[in-house]
């Protein structure tokens, strides 16, 4: 009787059109207060241990690294990258932004900030070159659902806070599946350009992927100290959110200076001489060399016996010094390792009047307008989110102190339900979910009902979870409330129905990837397990 009325006043809230956490939460309300033992005062102590969640902290470290991260600099040199890498393939723009939305996503966690990043200049690149307009909105609809299926994540981190189970785990279990489903789309952009006789984009040689690479990297290297610090035990998936927070703020301002006190201002100005640039270079990817090879090589041996910090420094020295050696060697005329003194101290003054404008205008970054409008943005969406995590708890806590998820197993069990038809009730309940509801709150309504249910059946957390978020892609790009559908339309000025036709075909590879994703679970299950060993649930 209970859950009868839980359900119904949650649907009927959500048909009226009060927000999502304001129905979960009135309803979990109105039920301890007039249906159940439990104490009114549970409500205050669940609200307060929600707060307290240790896990959800990390949603708005990661906000606000894809804040910073998702500005017109960072996508352009990612695209760039991609560009360079596929571009030659029959359809290769296409196959690049689909290549660009995967990099960045695994910079965002967010697919509507992938969609916006990635689809602003990609698109407008793809019209110019002869794509239809219905198509390239079609393909960076599609790709940018990736955002929330490549780690990190920000819907995978509610999805383990609502069931407890591993970020680290969710985060690896994304992996292999994100990258299945990019190749997937690229290969259906193929097929589609051979028979449209799409163009390709000429090959450049390996120094633009390289060239491209460079401008990319200090970006790119976002994930290696997310995934690598978290694999690496050095920090927890909380802790990696708020040194990628930090590591986006200085290279958005500071490095790619996309934004802030010294945007537009180059490292290198046109008054300088061929020879202080290449001096200047040089020491750049010494210095640049030596930050990376201390990061990995700390996240590689962290806890190794005999291996201390200055032997890692005196050997990445000494690697770093090699390195820009050899650069001015390469660069110089005549190849005179004599030199080599005169090219780096030519150098030294664009290193100080760099390093005195970044000194100058260190303070004056943090109070920025532009750093203020992100860190407001920021502080929104995540405000936004928590409310809706917190209440989405409450509800949670009422399915467990009412029994509802026991309940619903002991009837699909009589019912004659196994892990197999149990992932097809799942898969249709969530993809009709989807259609209507923003995917953070449709999954902490379904996910405390099915998770005991699953455990009950077989079903392993991990890969329960990565159909959970599969089918959340779907839901953003399927009508009537498919977020990256508005994104879509915003962006390109097209009409929703417009956007839905566009999407339509490459939805169909996302149906057929979600089959795969369902039925095969070692796609899924087979990277974190390698790496972490099996996730641990108590029923």
């Amino acid at each position: 009787m209970e859950s009868a009325i839980l359900f119904i006043l949650v649907l009927f809230l959500l048909f009226i059109g009060a927000p999502v956490a304001v129905a979960l939460g009135l309803s979990s309300l109105i039920i301890i207060t007039f249906f159940s033992n439990d104490s009114v005062s549970s409500v205050a102590l669940q609200l307060f241990t929600a707060s307290q969640n240790y896990t959800l902290l990390a949603i708005p470290f990661f906000i606000l690294a894809s804040a910073f991260m998702s500005t017109g600099g960072v996508a352009r040199r990612i695209i760039r990258f991609a560009i360079a890498s596929v571009g030659h393939f029959r359809g290769g723009l296409a196959m690049a932004s689909v290549l660009a939305c995967m990099m960045f996503a695994a910079l965002s966690g967010s697919s509507p900030a992938t969609v916006v990043a990635i689809g602003t200049i990609a698109i407008a690149g793809m019209r110019q070159v002869g794509y239809s307009k219905e198509f390239a909105a079609g393909i960076i609809a599609n790709a940018g659902t990736l955002g929330i299926l490549i780690p990190p994540s920000i819907v995978m981190v509610v999805y383990s806070a609502a069931t407890d189970v591993s970020v680290g785990r969710m985060f690896l279990a994304g992996v292999v599946p994100g990258l299945l489903a990019g190749l997937m789309l690229m290969v259906a952009i193929y097929v589609v350009a051979r028979w449209r006789n799409l163009p390709a984009e000429p090959w450049k040689g390996f120094h633009e992927i390289l060239e491209g690479g460079k401008q990319a990297g200090w970006g790119l290297f976002l994930i290696i100290i997310i995934l690598g610090g978290i694999y690496g035990g050095v920090f927890t998936p909380t802790e990696a959110a708020s040194v990628a927070a930090v590591y986006a703020f200085f290279v958005a301002l500071f490095v790619y200076r996309d934004m802030g006190p010294m945007k537009g201002i180059r490292w290198i100005a046109e008054t300088d001489s061929d020879g202080a640039r290449v001096g200047f270079s040089g020491t750049v990817y010494g210095l640049a060399f030596f930050f990376v090879w201390m990061i990995l090589t700390f996240f590689a041996t962290d806890g190794w016996e005999g291996v201390t910090l200055s032997g890692r420094a005196l050997v990445g020295a000494v690697l770093s010094l090699v390195l820009a050696i050899a650069y001015v060697v390469w660069r110089d005329p005549q190849s005179n390792p004599g030199n080599i003194p005169a090219y780096l101290v030519r150098g030294l003054p664009i290193w100080g009047r760099n390093l005195s404008l970044m000194a100058r205008n260190f303070l004056p970054a943090f109070f920025n307008d532009e750093t203020r409008k992100v860190m407001v943005d920021a502080a929104r969406t995540t405000i936004m989110l928590m409310f809706i995590i917190v209440n989405a708890l409450l509800f949670a806590h009422v399915l467990s102190s009412e029994r509802i998820p026991q309940t619903i197993t002991e009837l699909m069990l009589g019912a004659g339900f196994n892990w197999f038809t149990f992932l097809i009730a799942v898969n249709l309940l969530l993809l009709l979910g989807g259609q209507f509801m923003e995917p953070s709150g449709l999954l902490l309504i379904v996910a405390p009902v099915v998770f005991p249910i699953a455990m009950e059946l077989g079903v392993d957390p991990v890969h329960l979870g990565i159909i959970m978020v599969v089918n959340m892609e779907i839901g953003m790009i399927t009508p009537p409330i498919g977020l990256n559908l508005f994104v879509t339309s915003g962006i390109t000025g097209m009409s929703l129905i417009q956007v839905v036709r566009a999407a339509l075909p490459f939805v169909a590879v996302l149906f057929l990837f979600l089959i795969i994703i369902t039925y095969v679970p070692i796609i899924s299950t087979w990277l974190p397990y390698t790496l972490m060993g099996p996730e641990i649930v108590t029923r």
